[in-house]
């Protein structure tokens, strides 16, 4: 086996799983795939379904150890430890078992297991080592072929059935019967794996002596190259594929590609990439690819990928920045030096001495090999460092100088170095003086000399003609620098490239945003530097995403056209900044990597695919309580409590160098379509009440699904908000602004009329103050009267006073003169005028108008007064003197002391009261 144990193979990318990974037993008899392009596999454990995105076990029927599958239309039949039947998908995506063996009522042989079922037509076939039953799935009718001796795997070649009883031979089914094909000695003693229509050879493949040839009931060895490998190999399990070539499973050395004449193409096994070396089932999907259940764990193989793989496990190669090949031999700059081998062989890379550290760059100049060292610069030749020109350390890369096919110029740590030609040696000539920065990235352009530092800057320089002195340095403003930035000679523009977009020199070499460039990559989020491919300076690469693109100019134009390979950011892992592409062949790339290099051919045009995304699993419940499944096909209604919802979703697409990607978006909550993300799974959680439609889709690298799949649910009201409760809240609002409205109408009158009776009251008030003021007035008028009365009543009194004094003062005047007759009649008139009734009448009405009705109350008081009484008491008020009442009585003074008297007696006053002060109170 040693012919196929290669140690330097580029093998297609292969994704393992692990019983971790599917979550059952390590043993994996027998894979297949269904019609809905969902992978099945016979698990010592149960029935292993994979999607795509996730595994599912589904534990078989009697517990016990699963041998074959095979999946037809929308059943999965299966076969085990004394049982067979089949899977079918209920409503909710859950496949259910249904039992053939029980349902036909089969007496089976005591510990019978089936390791092999085949289906044509209406014909199931399923396989023990003791017998095949023939089931018809139309009327569920059994033909059952025993055999005295154990059967071998059935196989089916040109739609006839074949089968081996061991140490009898090889048969056929015909009409439910077994008819003998072959009784050679060799089908006796060997256990037969397969059989194969192969052009027009009848192949019969056994377990140890390789492939025979049925002619005419003769065997043969098929003459073929594979032979001495497969003579000295077990082979357990084989696959005859679509492009006519083989692939044999071993016992115990992985898995063998042979092509279709006879010849070993390579083989994967535990050592290049496979997670076990016993190979127990193959099968090849709908899209040309294998699946191997293995003896422990599972392995997907991406044959018809346009790329290989070479993984550098051991880490002897380490971190690959540059690659190179140089008549056939492929030369790889690593951080641990410079590696080589042959291409097309199967030998190991080979170190070369002196590399030893840091590569930056390699080169094919003047037919040698020129690499670009931390040490400095090294020229190589038939694999061996001729030259180590260490004057300048840390090269990053070489250029021929323009018009001096002698000389060159490399960008160093310490700036730009020149190197010359002198008697067929490269030696190192001189520093350019002037500048000092590390020179990764430099162009020629317009007769200038353009570096690119990332941190520091664009420069433009003007080197003297002898590349000694730096005439003239100009750092060019108004670009972006920065990491990623790069200054690149690209079909005859100089192009400068930085994270803000892509600038290209124009006649006048200043640097404007080149616009068929920009658009070209405006829908990456995500991009690195553009390099130019080694080997191909008309072909420039970055990171787009997750794609590796290629831009090239158009055939009738400069515009860019760009070729995309989508690849997972697994597969790249380099150091940032330092990826690396060369052209290796006339369809080859090597991109290198942290670990090995992938090779991207691009000749090959994989399969056409055509993905339909589903949701596989539809899942809700409440907070702390169990999840229900649900039919994710059929709409759904749920109580305002069952608000958290999960989705998983998937489609059938396999491998992780090109990995599914899923976007979503929750209409009702948001209608932005999520990032996209490998996560085929999602769950909302407390959503509010609402109607929601749920929308994924998927994409494999830039291939989109061909469908959107939707799942539209309902989250009720909560009771507080329900119809009915908004109803009654609408109801209660309604009666309640009533009664607000009642109560306002009620407060607003009631104000009003506090308003009008304040306003009546404020009015009463006013009238009041106006009367009490008018009143006042009236008062005031009154007592101006009264004033006035008293004034008139003082003045008349004080007029009668003095009439009557003058009166008596004439009177007793003429009382003393001599009596006359005439005398007395005078005498007589002034006695009249003194007793005048008049004068009385007139102090009388004055009085009255100034005291009004005190009169009236003292005579009230005191019946028994007599008016003589009443004139006293009135003079009395007036506050008289018994002097000044004299003559208004035309009495004495005495005589009027005596009327006082009389006066208190006639009131009953005591002794001590004033008369006078009794008379003013009333």
């Amino acid at each position: 086996m040693s012919s196929v144990g290669l140690l330097a193979q580029e093998l297609p990318p292969i994704q393992n799983f692990t019983s971790e990974d599917y979550n059952a037993e390590n043993q994996n008899w027998s894979i297949s795939q269904g019609d809905d392009k969902y992978i099945y596999v016979a698990n010592s454990l149960g029935l292993l379904e994979y999607n795509g995105a996730n595994w599912q076990l589904y534990e078989s029927p009697n517990k016990t150890v699963l041998r074959s599958v095979e999946p037809v239309d929308n059943r999965v039949y299966s076969g085990g430890y004394m049982e067979f039947g089949f899977w079918k998908r209920n409503r909710l995506g859950v496949l259910e078992y249904t039992s053939l063996s029980q349902k036909l009522d089969i007496d089976l042989v005591e510990d019978e297991q089936f390791w092999d079922i085949i289906a044509q037509e209406n014909w199931v076939l399923f396989q023990s080592l003791n017998r095949i039953y023939i089931v018809n799935t139309s009327d569920l009718s059994v033909k059952i072929i025993d055999s005295e001796t154990e059967l071998s795997k059935m196989t089916v070649s040109d739609g006839v059935f074949y089968f081996q009883k061991k140490g009898i031979g090889l048969f056929k089914i015909i009409n439910g019967k077994a008819v003998l094909v072959s009784e050679d000695s060799i089908l006796k003693s060997n256990t037969i794996v397969n059989t194969f229509q192969h052009d027009d050879t009848f192949l019969i493949q056994t377990q140890e002596k390789g492939f025979f040839v049925l002619d005419d009931k003769r065997l043969k060895q098929w003459d073929i190259p594979a032979n001495p490998t497969l003579l000295t190999t077990n082979v357990f399990s084989s696959l005859k594929l679509k492009d006519d070539s083989f692939v044999l499973g071993t016992i115990s050395n992985g898995i063998i590609f042979m092509t279709s004449q006879g010849e070993i193409n390579y083989a994967l096994n535990q050592n290049n990439g496979l997670l076990n070396n016993t190979v127990l089932s193959i099968d090849q999907d709908i899209d040309q690819n294998l699946w191997l259940g293995l003896d422990n764990g599972i392995s997907f193989i991406d044959v018809t990928s346009p790329y290989r793989i070479y993984n550098d496990d051991s880490g002897r190669l380490g971190t690959i920045y540059a690659s190179l090949v140089i008549q056939n031999t492929l030369y790889l700059g690593t951080n641990q030096g410079v590696f080589y081998r042959k291409r097309d062989t199967d030998e190991e890379f080979k170190f070369m001495e002196g590399t030893k550290g840091q590569v930056w760059a390699l080169a094919n100049i003047d037919n040698k090999l020129f690499c670009g060292h931390n040490k400095g610069t090294m020229i190589i030749e038939q694999n061996t460092v001729v030259n180590t020109i260490d004057e300048a350390n840390g090269t990053w890369d070489f250029k021929p100088i323009p018009n001096r096919s002698h000389m060159i110029l490399q960008g160093n740590f310490n700036g730009l170095n020149v190197l010359e030609k002198v008697e067929n040696n490269w030696v190192y000539r001189n520093k350019i003086e002037g500048i000092d920065i590390s020179s990764r990235f430099f162009e020629f352009a317009n007769g200038k000399l353009y570096v690119n530092h990332e941190l520091k800057g664009l420069y433009e320089l003007q080197v003297d003609e002898t590349y000694k002195t730096v005439e003239h340095i100009n750092r060019i403003e108004n670009i972006y620098k920065g990491v990623g930035s790069n200054i690149v000679n690209y079909n005859g523009d100089l192009i400068y490239v930085s994270s803000e977009g892509v600038y290209k020199q124009n006649q006048n070499r200043e640097f404007k945003k080149d616009t068929s460039f920009s658009n070209l990559f405006k829908p990456f989020k995500t991009l690195t530097t553009l390099m130019r491919i080694n080997g191909e300076p008309e072909v420039l690469w970055r990171y787009a995403n997750d794609n590796i693109a290629f831009i090239s100019h158009g055939a009738m134009s400069k515009m860019p056209n760009m070729k995309l390979f989508p690849i997972s950011n697994s597969i790249k892992n380099v150091v940032a900044g330092f990826g690396n592409v060369t052209k290796i062949s006339a369809n080859e790339y090597l991109l290198g990597r942290y670990n090995g290099y992938l090779l991207i051919n691009d000749d090959i045009i994989p399969p056409k695919k055509e993905f339909e995304i589903l949701i596989n699993n539809l899942e809700v419940h409440e907070i702390d309580q169990p999840k229900k499944r649900l039919d994710p096909t059929e709409a759904a209604t749920f109580n305002n409590k069952t608000n958290n919802i999960s989705f998983d979703y998937s489609f059938p697409n396999y491998g992780e160098i090109i990995p599914n990607k899923y976007q979503f978006q929750l209409l009702g909550l948001s209608d932005n379509w999520s990032d996209w993300s490998e996560q085929s799974s999602n769950t909302f959680e407390n959503l509010p009440f609402g109607t929601y439609t749920f929308n994924v889709r998927g994409k494999s690298g830039n291939t989109l699904t061909n469908n959107i799949a939707s799942y539209t649910f309902t989250i009720k009201r909560p009771l507080l908000l329900s119809n009915l409760a908004i109803t009654l809240y609408l109801l209660s609002v309604i009666i309640l602004l009533l009664i607000i409205h009642y109560y306002y109408r009620r407060y607003y009158r009631n104000q009003q009329r506090k308003v009008i009776e304040k306003s009546k009251r404020e009015l009463e008030l006013k009238e009041l103050e106006n009367a009490q003021e008018l009143m006042g007035l009236r008062n005031e008028q009154l007592q101006q009267d009264i004033e006035n009365k008293n004034r008139e009543l003082a003045i008349s009194t004080m007029s009668l006073i003095k009439k009557n004094e003058f009166l008596n003062s004439i009177k007793e005047e003429l009382k003393s003169a001599e009596a006359t007759k005439s005398l007395n009649s005078v005498i007589k008139i002034i006695d009249k005028n003194l007793n005048n009734t008049d004068d009385w009448k007139f102090f009388e009405e004055a009085f009255n108008n100034a005291d009004k009705d005190f009169l009236k109350k003292v005579k009230a008081k005191h019946a028994s007064l007599t008016p003589n009484d009443l004139k006293l008491c009135a003079y009395l008020r007036l506050n008289l003197s018994s002097k000044e009442i004299a003559p208004l009585l035309n009495i004495s003074p005495k005589s009027v002391e005596v009327k006082r008297y009389r006066l208190r007696k006639k009131m009953d006053l005591p002794h001590e009261s004033s008369l006078t002060n009794y008379i003013l109170e009333i």
